[in-house]
Protein backbone atom coordinates (compact mmCIF):
# COMPACT_ATOMS: atom_id res chain seq x y z
CA UNK A 1 0.00 0.00 0.00
CA UNK A 2 1.10 3.61 -1.00
CA UNK A 3 0.72 5.92 2.23
CA UNK A 4 -1.78 8.53 2.08
CA UNK A 5 1.10 11.06 1.49
CA UNK A 6 4.79 8.55 0.33
CA UNK A 7 7.98 10.01 0.42
CA UNK A 8 10.99 8.74 -0.86
CA UNK A 9 14.96 10.78 -2.05
CA UNK A 10 13.10 11.25 -5.48
CA UNK A 11 10.50 11.52 -7.37
CA UNK A 12 9.64 10.96 -10.75
CA UNK A 13 6.86 11.63 -13.35
CA UNK A 14 6.43 9.77 -15.65
CA UNK A 15 6.56 5.89 -16.61
CA UNK A 16 7.90 5.47 -20.30
CA UNK A 17 11.48 4.56 -21.18
CA UNK A 18 13.26 7.54 -19.75
CA UNK A 19 11.68 7.13 -16.18
CA UNK A 20 11.84 3.87 -15.70
CA UNK A 21 15.34 3.65 -16.69
CA UNK A 22 16.48 6.72 -14.29
CA UNK A 23 14.02 5.21 -11.25
CA UNK A 24 16.08 1.72 -12.11
CA UNK A 25 19.76 3.36 -12.07
CA UNK A 26 18.79 5.70 -9.04
CA UNK A 27 17.55 2.77 -6.96
CA UNK A 28 20.63 1.63 -8.38
CA UNK A 29 22.94 4.53 -6.36
CA UNK A 30 21.02 3.55 -3.06
CA UNK A 31 18.54 6.43 -3.63
CA UNK A 32 14.66 5.42 -2.80
CA UNK A 33 12.69 6.29 -5.89
CA UNK A 34 9.21 7.04 -6.15
CA UNK A 35 7.69 6.67 -10.23
CA UNK A 36 4.19 7.71 -10.82
CA UNK A 37 2.50 7.51 -13.89
CA UNK A 38 -0.92 7.98 -15.26
CA UNK A 39 -1.46 5.02 -16.83
CA UNK A 40 0.42 2.18 -16.93
CA UNK A 41 4.68 1.78 -17.60
CA UNK A 42 5.28 2.28 -21.17
CA UNK A 43 2.18 2.44 -22.59
CA UNK A 44 2.81 5.84 -24.47
CA UNK A 45 5.30 6.73 -26.94
CA UNK A 46 7.69 4.73 -25.16
CA UNK A 47 5.65 1.52 -25.92
CA UNK A 48 4.17 2.59 -29.68
CA UNK A 49 6.98 3.49 -31.04
CA UNK A 50 9.23 1.56 -33.53
CA UNK A 51 12.14 0.52 -31.57
CA UNK A 52 14.75 1.50 -33.59
CA UNK A 53 18.37 1.27 -31.94
CA UNK A 54 19.92 3.48 -34.16
CA UNK A 55 23.11 5.61 -33.38
CA UNK A 56 23.80 6.73 -36.80
CA UNK A 57 21.81 9.66 -38.10
CA UNK A 58 21.60 11.66 -34.86
CA UNK A 59 23.51 15.15 -34.22
CA UNK A 60 27.66 14.18 -33.60
CA UNK A 61 26.95 15.91 -30.62
CA UNK A 62 24.23 13.09 -29.24
CA UNK A 63 26.25 10.52 -29.65
CA UNK A 64 28.30 10.17 -26.53
CA UNK A 65 24.77 9.73 -24.94
CA UNK A 66 24.23 7.52 -27.33
CA UNK A 67 26.87 5.40 -26.80
CA UNK A 68 26.18 4.95 -23.24
CA UNK A 69 22.67 3.92 -24.16
CA UNK A 70 24.05 1.18 -26.46
CA UNK A 71 26.27 -0.36 -23.90
CA UNK A 72 23.16 -1.03 -21.70
CA UNK A 73 21.14 -2.37 -24.76
CA UNK A 74 23.65 -5.05 -24.98
CA UNK A 75 23.86 -5.20 -20.97
CA UNK A 76 19.60 -5.19 -20.78
CA UNK A 77 19.17 -9.05 -20.70
CA UNK A 78 21.32 -9.29 -17.76
CA UNK A 79 21.13 -6.01 -16.10
CA UNK A 80 17.04 -6.24 -15.76
CA UNK A 81 16.82 -10.15 -15.47
CA UNK A 82 14.04 -9.73 -18.78
CA UNK A 83 14.28 -9.93 -22.13
CA UNK A 84 13.75 -6.69 -24.37
CA UNK A 85 14.53 -8.92 -27.60
CA UNK A 86 17.43 -6.52 -28.40
CA UNK A 87 19.27 -7.87 -31.94
CA UNK A 88 21.96 -6.19 -32.31
CA UNK A 89 21.32 -7.16 -36.16
CA UNK A 90 22.84 -3.77 -37.29
CA UNK A 91 20.98 -0.75 -39.04
CA UNK A 92 21.62 0.51 -42.38
CA UNK A 93 21.00 4.20 -43.44
CA UNK A 94 20.72 4.67 -47.35
CA UNK A 95 19.69 6.95 -49.99
CA UNK A 96 18.04 7.10 -53.11
CA UNK A 97 19.07 7.23 -56.51
CA UNK A 98 17.73 10.63 -57.96
CA UNK A 99 19.37 12.09 -54.77
CA UNK A 100 22.66 11.35 -55.03
CA UNK A 101 24.00 14.82 -53.09
CA UNK A 102 23.35 12.46 -49.70
CA UNK A 103 26.13 10.43 -50.48
CA UNK A 104 28.11 12.93 -49.62
CA UNK A 105 26.82 14.14 -46.78
CA UNK A 106 27.19 10.38 -45.43
CA UNK A 107 31.12 10.18 -46.54
CA UNK A 108 30.81 13.74 -43.94
CA UNK A 109 28.69 12.30 -41.54
CA UNK A 110 30.69 8.79 -41.03
CA UNK A 111 34.10 10.93 -40.92
CA UNK A 112 32.40 12.80 -37.90
CA UNK A 113 31.00 9.58 -36.34
CA UNK A 114 34.21 7.79 -36.20
CA UNK A 115 35.77 10.13 -33.99
CA UNK A 116 32.78 9.97 -31.70
CA UNK A 117 33.05 6.16 -31.14
CA UNK A 118 30.64 5.10 -34.26
CA UNK A 119 32.41 3.09 -37.17
CA UNK A 120 29.93 3.31 -40.43
CA UNK A 121 30.73 1.19 -43.26
CA UNK A 122 29.82 2.97 -46.70
CA UNK A 123 28.20 0.66 -49.22
CA UNK A 124 27.39 1.26 -52.89
CA UNK A 125 27.54 -0.72 -56.19
CA UNK A 126 28.03 -4.50 -56.38
CA UNK A 127 29.34 -4.11 -52.77
CA UNK A 128 25.70 -3.24 -51.42
CA UNK A 129 23.84 -5.52 -53.78
CA UNK A 130 26.17 -8.51 -52.31
CA UNK A 131 25.57 -7.54 -49.09
CA UNK A 132 22.05 -6.38 -48.69
CA UNK A 133 20.28 -8.32 -52.39
CA UNK A 134 16.59 -7.41 -51.21
CA UNK A 135 17.37 -3.42 -51.60
CA UNK A 136 15.56 -1.95 -54.45
CA UNK A 137 17.03 -0.75 -57.53
CA UNK A 138 16.22 3.08 -56.06
CA UNK A 139 18.45 2.64 -53.86
CA UNK A 140 22.33 4.05 -54.40
CA UNK A 141 23.99 3.82 -52.02
CA UNK A 142 24.12 3.08 -47.46
CA UNK A 143 25.64 3.47 -44.63
CA UNK A 144 26.36 0.35 -42.41
CA UNK A 145 26.26 0.37 -38.53
CA UNK A 146 27.41 -3.17 -37.76
CA UNK A 147 26.68 -2.54 -33.31
CA UNK A 148 22.82 -1.08 -33.89
CA UNK A 149 19.80 -3.22 -33.67
CA UNK A 150 16.60 -2.76 -32.52
CA UNK A 151 14.30 -4.09 -30.01
CA UNK A 152 11.01 -4.49 -28.37
CA UNK A 153 9.51 -1.34 -27.23
CA UNK A 154 6.73 -3.34 -25.74
CA UNK A 155 8.72 -4.79 -23.09
CA UNK A 156 11.71 -2.08 -22.51
CA UNK A 157 10.07 0.09 -20.03
CA UNK A 158 7.97 -2.10 -17.97
CA UNK A 159 11.26 -4.40 -17.54
CA UNK A 160 12.87 -0.64 -16.16
CA UNK A 161 10.47 -0.79 -13.96
CA UNK A 162 10.50 -4.32 -12.57
CA UNK A 163 14.29 -4.43 -12.21
CA UNK A 164 13.91 -0.78 -10.16
CA UNK A 165 10.70 -2.48 -8.04
CA UNK A 166 13.21 -4.87 -7.14
CA UNK A 167 15.78 -2.77 -5.57
CA UNK A 168 13.26 -0.95 -3.80
CA UNK A 169 11.71 1.61 -5.76
CA UNK A 170 7.90 2.40 -5.85
CA UNK A 171 6.02 2.45 -9.39
CA UNK A 172 2.55 3.87 -8.79
CA UNK A 173 0.29 3.39 -11.89
CA UNK A 174 -3.16 4.83 -12.51
CA UNK A 175 -1.88 8.18 -11.00
CA UNK A 176 -2.33 11.61 -12.98
CA UNK A 177 -0.57 14.45 -11.23
CA UNK A 178 -2.12 17.22 -11.54
CA UNK A 179 -0.74 19.73 -9.67
CA UNK A 180 2.79 20.27 -8.70
CA UNK A 181 4.73 22.59 -6.54
CA UNK A 182 8.26 23.03 -4.31
CA UNK A 183 7.23 23.42 -0.52
CA UNK A 184 9.75 24.61 1.69
CA UNK A 185 12.66 21.91 0.60
CA UNK A 186 10.28 19.69 -0.72
CA UNK A 187 8.07 19.25 -3.86
CA UNK A 188 4.51 18.61 -3.37
CA UNK A 189 2.37 16.60 -5.98
CA UNK A 190 -1.02 15.68 -5.71
CA UNK A 191 -2.56 13.37 -7.81
CA UNK A 192 -6.30 13.52 -9.38
CA UNK A 193 -7.45 11.73 -7.05
CA UNK A 194 -6.65 13.60 -4.18
CA UNK A 195 -2.93 11.39 -3.45
CA UNK A 196 -0.11 13.10 -1.97
CA UNK A 197 3.83 12.69 -2.45
CA UNK A 198 6.76 14.39 -1.34
CA UNK A 199 10.06 13.95 -2.32
CA UNK A 200 13.17 16.88 -2.28
CA UNK A 201 13.82 15.87 -5.55
CA UNK A 202 11.57 15.73 -8.43
CA UNK A 203 12.14 14.34 -12.22
CA UNK A 204 10.14 14.84 -14.60
CA UNK A 205 10.06 12.45 -17.67
CA UNK A 206 6.25 12.93 -18.80
CA UNK A 207 6.80 12.77 -22.81
CA UNK A 208 3.93 14.80 -24.63
CA UNK A 209 2.49 15.83 -20.92
CA UNK A 210 5.64 17.45 -19.71
CA UNK A 211 4.33 20.60 -20.46
CA UNK A 212 1.65 21.39 -17.90
CA UNK A 213 3.70 20.07 -15.18
CA UNK A 214 6.96 22.39 -16.19
CA UNK A 215 4.77 25.37 -16.75
CA UNK A 216 3.70 25.22 -13.08
CA UNK A 217 7.53 26.05 -12.26
CA UNK A 218 7.39 29.08 -14.73
CA UNK A 219 9.58 27.21 -17.20
CA UNK A 220 7.55 26.69 -20.25
CA UNK A 221 8.11 24.72 -23.54
CA UNK A 222 6.01 24.32 -26.04
CA UNK A 223 5.48 20.14 -27.33
CA UNK A 224 3.88 19.60 -30.38
CA UNK A 225 1.89 16.26 -30.30
CA UNK A 226 2.08 14.04 -33.46
CA UNK A 227 1.41 10.49 -33.92
CA UNK A 228 3.61 7.96 -35.94
CA UNK A 229 2.08 5.66 -38.52
CA UNK A 230 2.87 2.33 -37.31
CA UNK A 231 2.12 -1.22 -39.13
CA UNK A 232 3.36 -4.52 -39.58
CA UNK A 233 2.85 -7.57 -41.77
CA UNK A 234 2.13 -11.40 -42.49
CA UNK A 235 5.35 -13.24 -41.22
CA UNK A 236 7.39 -14.34 -44.40
CA UNK A 237 11.34 -16.38 -43.74
CA UNK A 238 13.09 -14.42 -41.61
CA UNK A 239 16.00 -12.96 -43.56
CA UNK A 240 16.22 -9.50 -43.48
CA UNK A 241 18.60 -8.84 -40.00
CA UNK A 242 19.81 -4.99 -40.18
CA UNK A 243 16.67 -2.56 -39.40
CA UNK A 244 16.34 0.04 -42.77
CA UNK A 245 15.76 3.60 -42.37
CA UNK A 246 16.27 6.60 -45.33
CA UNK A 247 18.80 9.34 -45.23
CA UNK A 248 16.49 12.04 -47.01
CA UNK A 249 15.11 15.64 -46.19
CA UNK A 250 11.73 15.02 -47.20
CA UNK A 251 9.35 13.50 -44.61
CA UNK A 252 7.39 11.68 -46.82
CA UNK A 253 9.71 9.56 -47.29
CA UNK A 254 11.54 8.90 -44.34
CA UNK A 255 10.43 5.45 -44.51
CA UNK A 256 12.06 2.41 -41.90
CA UNK A 257 11.40 -0.96 -41.22
CA UNK A 258 12.98 -4.00 -39.61
CA UNK A 259 12.16 -8.20 -39.56
CA UNK A 260 11.45 -9.86 -36.30
CA UNK A 261 12.78 -13.02 -35.64
CA UNK A 262 9.05 -14.53 -35.95
CA UNK A 263 9.59 -13.16 -39.62
CA UNK A 264 7.17 -10.08 -39.54
CA UNK A 265 8.03 -6.68 -40.84
CA UNK A 266 7.62 -3.64 -38.80
CA UNK A 267 7.37 -0.56 -40.67
CA UNK A 268 6.84 3.19 -39.68
CA UNK A 269 7.93 6.79 -40.66
CA UNK A 270 7.01 8.81 -43.37
CA UNK A 271 3.63 11.32 -42.58
CA UNK A 272 2.77 11.78 -38.87
CA UNK A 273 -1.00 12.26 -37.91
CA UNK A 274 -2.22 14.36 -35.22
CA UNK A 275 -2.41 12.97 -31.56
CA UNK A 276 -4.81 14.61 -28.41
CA UNK A 277 -3.13 14.03 -25.53
CA UNK A 278 -6.01 15.40 -23.36
CA UNK A 279 -7.75 12.83 -24.74
CA UNK A 280 -4.82 10.26 -24.67
CA UNK A 281 -5.97 9.60 -28.22
CA UNK A 282 -4.20 9.37 -31.64
CA UNK A 283 -5.02 7.91 -34.82
CA UNK A 284 -4.10 5.92 -37.99
CA UNK A 285 -4.35 7.74 -41.01
CA UNK A 286 -4.99 5.46 -43.82
CA UNK A 287 -3.48 7.48 -46.51
CA UNK A 288 -0.02 7.17 -44.14
CA UNK A 289 0.34 3.77 -44.46
CA UNK A 290 -0.15 3.70 -48.24
CA UNK A 291 2.51 6.50 -48.11
CA UNK A 292 4.77 4.41 -46.20
CA UNK A 293 4.02 1.33 -48.97
CA UNK A 294 5.07 3.75 -51.53
CA UNK A 295 8.43 4.17 -50.55
CA UNK A 296 9.07 0.73 -49.12
CA UNK A 297 8.54 -0.56 -52.75
CA UNK A 298 11.35 1.78 -53.31
CA UNK A 299 13.35 0.16 -50.45
CA UNK A 300 12.71 -3.58 -50.79
CA UNK A 301 10.27 -4.31 -53.67
CA UNK A 302 9.26 -7.86 -52.44
CA UNK A 303 7.87 -6.50 -49.02
CA UNK A 304 5.56 -3.53 -51.03
CA UNK A 305 3.39 -7.33 -51.87
CA UNK A 306 2.67 -8.30 -48.03
CA UNK A 307 -0.41 -7.97 -45.96
CA UNK A 308 -0.29 -5.58 -43.37
CA UNK A 309 -2.36 -7.29 -40.23
CA UNK A 310 -1.96 -4.57 -37.38
CA UNK A 311 -1.96 -1.11 -37.70
CA UNK A 312 -1.25 1.32 -34.55
CA UNK A 313 -0.14 4.81 -33.39
CA UNK A 314 0.85 6.58 -30.23
CA UNK A 315 1.67 9.65 -28.43
CA UNK A 316 4.71 12.14 -29.22
CA UNK A 317 5.74 15.52 -27.99
CA UNK A 318 8.11 17.12 -30.38
CA UNK A 319 9.95 20.46 -29.63
CA UNK A 320 10.40 23.09 -32.07
CA UNK A 321 13.92 22.47 -32.74
CA UNK A 322 13.58 18.24 -32.64
CA UNK A 323 16.02 18.46 -29.67
CA UNK A 324 14.86 17.45 -26.04
CA UNK A 325 14.82 19.14 -22.68
CA UNK A 326 17.13 17.26 -20.35
CA UNK A 327 19.42 18.12 -17.50
CA UNK A 328 18.18 20.38 -14.51
CA UNK A 329 15.60 23.41 -14.44
CA UNK A 330 17.02 26.69 -14.70
CA UNK A 331 14.96 28.48 -11.83
CA UNK A 332 14.07 26.15 -9.44
CA UNK A 333 16.94 23.91 -7.41
CA UNK A 334 16.39 20.23 -6.92
CA UNK A 335 14.21 20.01 -10.26
CA UNK A 336 15.47 18.08 -13.86
CA UNK A 337 13.97 17.39 -17.08
CA UNK A 338 14.04 14.50 -19.63
CA UNK A 339 11.12 15.41 -22.21
CA UNK A 340 10.30 16.39 -25.60
CA UNK A 341 12.75 13.77 -27.78
CA UNK A 342 10.20 14.71 -30.52
CA UNK A 343 10.02 10.56 -32.26
CA UNK A 344 13.88 9.65 -31.41
CA UNK A 345 14.14 8.69 -27.93
CA UNK A 346 14.02 4.91 -27.86
CA UNK A 347 17.79 4.40 -28.53
CA UNK A 348 19.00 7.18 -25.85
CA UNK A 349 16.32 5.60 -23.59
CA UNK A 350 18.47 4.05 -21.20
CA UNK A 351 21.61 6.24 -21.59
CA UNK A 352 18.90 9.06 -20.59
CA UNK A 353 17.72 7.33 -17.53
CA UNK A 354 21.73 6.57 -16.57
CA UNK A 355 22.80 9.98 -17.58
CA UNK A 356 19.61 11.95 -15.24
CA UNK A 357 20.87 9.23 -12.27
CA UNK A 358 24.06 10.05 -12.32
CA UNK A 359 23.60 14.06 -12.36
CA UNK A 360 20.77 13.68 -9.64
CA UNK A 361 23.24 11.57 -7.37
CA UNK A 362 26.32 12.97 -7.76
CA UNK A 363 25.55 16.75 -9.56
CA UNK A 364 27.78 16.18 -12.48
CA UNK A 365 28.13 14.03 -15.53
CA UNK A 366 30.62 13.74 -18.62
CA UNK A 367 28.18 13.39 -21.20
CA UNK A 368 27.55 16.61 -22.68
CA UNK A 369 23.46 17.79 -22.65
CA UNK A 370 24.14 21.50 -22.87
CA UNK A 371 22.47 21.31 -25.62
CA UNK A 372 19.23 20.13 -23.81
CA UNK A 373 19.15 22.86 -21.82
CA UNK A 374 15.83 24.53 -20.69
CA UNK A 375 16.97 27.99 -20.85
CA UNK A 376 17.42 27.50 -24.62
CA UNK A 377 13.54 28.49 -25.04
CA UNK A 378 14.03 31.44 -22.85
CA UNK A 379 17.16 32.83 -24.33
CA UNK A 380 16.40 31.73 -28.17
CA UNK A 381 12.34 32.57 -27.71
Amino acid sequence: MIAPEATADVAIIGGGLMGCSAAFFLAQRGLSVLLLETDKVGRQASGTNFGNVRRQGRPIFQLPLANRASRIWRQASELLGSDVEYLQNGHIRVCFRDRPENVGKMEEYAAQAREEGLDLELLSGNMLREKFPWLGPDVLAGSHSALDGHANPRLAAPAFARAAMKLGAQVVEDTKIVHAAKVGEDFVLEAEDGRRFRAPTLLVTAGAWAGKIVSQFGEPVKLTPRAPTMSVTEPVPYSILPAVGVMTPDEVETVYFRQVARGNIVLGGSLRAPSYPDEYRAYVMPENTMTQFQHLRRLAPALARLQVIRVWSGIEGYTDDALPVMGASDTVSGLFYAFGFSGSGFQIGPGVGETMAEIIATGTTDIPIEQYAIRRFREGG
